[in-house]
């Protein structure tokens, strides 16, 4: 039995999923040569061969049926500056992730009003007409960041460990992955999103994309704490090679993260003239515990390099770095509190434990199994 399914449909999710048609082929047992013959509708699938379509296409099986492509937007923002050629479609995993997290914000959100607890009330305490100088001092003095920690971590990573730490200390939730949900086939893009933000004075989130560098997911960082104080929910790809952002909001979340981590006095004390600029940054990357790509933005932006300067050693740091697989790297039950923020995952198993959610509500918010959750709170118990 044929399935009369639109030949459109499939040129748009093919579009949207970014797959090459022998890629789905293949996947569906086909030749490429039937596939494209339904993607143009010379022929069509049999009905079990449609459903296993809209499966590889991450698209509902009704989807097939359009006349037209349905509209999607994203439910937060666009403030990507840079987004990816091949479409200007949000993918499939963009859109899973960040409804994902949206569900988590929900639970936490209603969580906290029963509990009548207080409002976050550094989210919207600044505008984007405020010096970002003073938003930056505000930042460090809320979470207690100074130059004096960042020699007592032992990496990058460790000091972005200790931010998140104290984060969401403060009450914001911060998830880190990788992947949507736990499925390790469906790895996050950084070059669609390196993160995104959502703003509220109960319950903000921010998320990491955890396939970037581990310095730079610390600037992210930075760049969606600013977002808060300023109150500005979004989904975020801002170029890093630039100063000056094509959003405004962007732009000012840059600078406010930049002066957060790396301070305009302090950076020009240490600034070395009788170095070279490597070995400014080089030495500066290691000290401020940032990436050298951000310690070259904050060198030209304060004027202590050139254009000219900072797009060399800009390109030439692009070429001398190779990104590696970071996601899979700790204990399995450390990944599922990083990936679903600390802070949540706790709250959301002393619920269960209270007999306030159901474990089947709970493995469905965390991405598990509902087995998996005793060891989940093994976990957490044993690590407090």
């Amino acid at each position: 039995m044929e399935a009369l399914i639109t030949p459109t449909i499939i040129r748009w999710a093919l579009e949207r999923v970014r797959k090459p048609p022998e890629q789905v082929a293949q996947e569906l047992s086909v030749t490429p040569d039937r596939f494209a013959a339904w993607a143009n509708g010379e022929l069509r699938p049999t009905l079990r061969q449609a459903q296993e379509l809209a499966k590889k296409l991450r698209i509902p099986f009704g989807y097939l049926y359009l006349d037209d492509p349905p509209r999607e937007t994203l439910p937060l923002p666009d403030l990507r500056t840079i987004k990816p050629e091949q479409s200007v479609h949000p993918s499939p995993d963009l859109m899973d992730v960040i409804h994902d997290a949206l569900r988590k914000q929900e639970w936490y959100r209603e969580q906290l009003q029963h509990e009548e607890r207080p409002k976050v009330n550094f989210v919207g305490r600044y505008s984007q007409q405020d010096a970002p100088d003073q938003i930056a001092r505000d930042i460090r003095d809320t979470l207690g960041i100074n130059m004096y920690q960042r020699p007592h971590t032992s990496s990058w990573e460790a000091f972005l460990r200790y931010l998140i730490m104290r984060v969401e200390n403060k009450g914001v939730l911060v998830l880190r992955s990788g992947i949507v949900g736990s499925d390790v086939h469906r790895r996050l893009d950084v070059r669609e999103f390196l993160g995104f933000v959502i703003s509220d004075k109960l319950a903000p989130l921010v998320f990491l994309n955890s396939n970037d560098y581990k310095t730079a997911q610390i600037f992210t960082l930075a760049h969606e704490l600013a977002h808060l104080w300023i109150d500005q929910s979004g989904v975020l790809n801002p170029n890093y090679r630039v100063l000056r952002q094509k959003n405004e909001v962007e732009t000012t979340c840059d600078n406010i993260a930049a002066e957060t981590l790396v301070p305009g006095a302090d950076f020009d004390l240490r600034w070395d003239e009788s170095k070279s600029v490597d070995g400014n940054v080089s030495a500066l990357a290691i000290a401020y515990r940032v990436s050298a790509f951000v310690v070259l933005r904050r060198a030209y932006s304060l004027n202590r390099i050139s254009r000219a300067i900072f797009s060399a050693k800009y390109d030439a740091l692009l070429q001398s770095i190779t990104r590696r697989k970071i996601e899979d790297d700790g204990h399995y039950y450390s990944l599922v509190t990083s990936r679903n923020s600390h802070i949540f995952t706790h709250t959301l198993i002393g619920a269960v434990g209270a007999g306030l959610e159901s474990p089947v509500e709970a493995a469905r918010l965390l991405n598990v199994r509902v087995g998996t959750l005793r060891k989940i709170e093994g976990y957490i118990f044993s690590h407090a």
